[in-house]
């Protein structure tokens, strides 16, 4: 990374607190222009690939092994640059001043068997810009480790526990780290992901980023390695751009635990077990009770399992909504999807 004078960054650095609730990205490219017009000069502030001043959680579950990161900050698509994770290895917050490589290069080392501690240890002391990071890493095993610099933007600090690191930068408030850890561990019976959603809900209701809300992540990682690399996260949810970032995930998340639901249910139906898949699906629907898409596709399971009397409501109710799944239902026979006999298949589009 490009460097810049020593006195030039006590300047840089002065102008910044002076500026920053005026106009912090206007200030921020300016900075990067004299980083750029000075390639010969030293110091300690860097150009980076992203702003990322937020709070976010790196945490494990310790009776599954599951491993998360949960993150939400005033900058668009937090999720692209400050969550990091892979199964069986372990999971990274990489923030403030972003350096994105902590993220891999963290992941490859825990995976070679490095610890946490040692390997963000190695990190920070091989970055230059360590003053203006925030980084929390969480192994496989349990072992928890995080930094923040001394010109990380106040209010900045970590707190690292048992299974779990909370860590925030341009906080409004000292309160919101501490809210965090709390939330933690009085929701130790929730699911990881559940969990993690509390942490951050914990955040903002202390008042969270002195900016404001505008993006969210939440990854969620196996605990044992798995062999296909398409199967890596559990749990993938990102909102970009939005004005109740938390409120949205949460939203995605229920979405989420439904589409699980259906999966399951399918299962069981290839299975020949419709008791249970027909409990799946309800619980899918429970969970998204307007999503057509899920009352569609139990219909088609009842029909397909001689419950047409069952299904015909059902397909009613969702060809009256969108007359698309009635055209679609007519093309199900040719695939193999639909099963039923043509006076059954007459019942059904009539």
């Amino acid at each position: 990374m490009t460097r810049v004078n020593v006195n030039l960054c006590y300047f840089c650095y002065a102008s910044f607190n002076l500026l920053i609730m005026k106009n912090f990205r206007r200030f921020a490219a300016g900075l990067a222009f004299i980083v750029f017009l000075s390639p010969s000069l030293q110091a300690q502030i860097y150009i980076n690939d992203g702003f990322a001043h937020t709070y976010s959680i790196v945490a494990r579950d310790a009776m599954t092994g599951e491993m998360a990161v949960g993150v939400q900050s005033h900058w668009f698509s937090v999720g692209t640059i400050v969550s990091w994770g892979k199964s069986g290895v372990g999971v990274v917050a990489t923030q403030s001043f972003v350096n994105p490589a902590y993220g891999p290069d963290g992941l490859k080392l825990m995976e070679e068997g490095n610890d946490a501690a040692s390997v963000l240890q190695l990190l920070v002391d091989d970055d230059e810009g360590r003053d203006v990071r925030q980084v929390a890493m969480l192994d496989v095993n349990g072992k928890v480790s995080a930094y923040t610099g001394s010109l990380c933007i106040e209010s900045a600090h970590h707190i690292v526990g048992e299974n779990f690191s909370v860590q925030a930068n341009m906080m409004l408030n000292d309160k919101v780290v501490p809210a965090m850890a709390k939330a933690f561990e009085e929701n130790e019976k929730l699911p990881l992901a559940d969990r993690v959603l509390k942490v951050m809900q914990a955040a903002q209701a202390e008042g969270g980023d002195i900016r404001g809300k505008q993006s969210a992540a939440l990854i969620v990682v196996h605990g044992e390695k798995v062999k296909e690399s398409w199967a890596d996260k559990l749990i993938d949810l990102r909102v970009d751009d939005h004005a109740e970032p938390l409120i949205e995930l949460e939203r995605l998340l229920n979405v989420h635990k439904a589409y699980e639901h259906m999966n399951r249910g399918d299962i069981a139906i290839e299975l020949n077990d419709m008791p249970l898949a027909l409990e799946e699906y309800g619980a899918a629907e429970e969970l998204f009770p307007d999503n057509l898409e899920m009352k569609y596709w139990k219909a088609v399971a009842l029909a397909n399992n001689d419950r047409l009397e069952e299904a015909l409501p059902i397909f009613k109710e969702v060809f009256k909504v969108d007359k698309n799944w009635l055209e679609l239902t007519k093309r199900l026979p040719k695939s193999g999807l639909l099963n039923v006999s043509k006076k059954e298949m007459k019942r059904i589009v009539e």
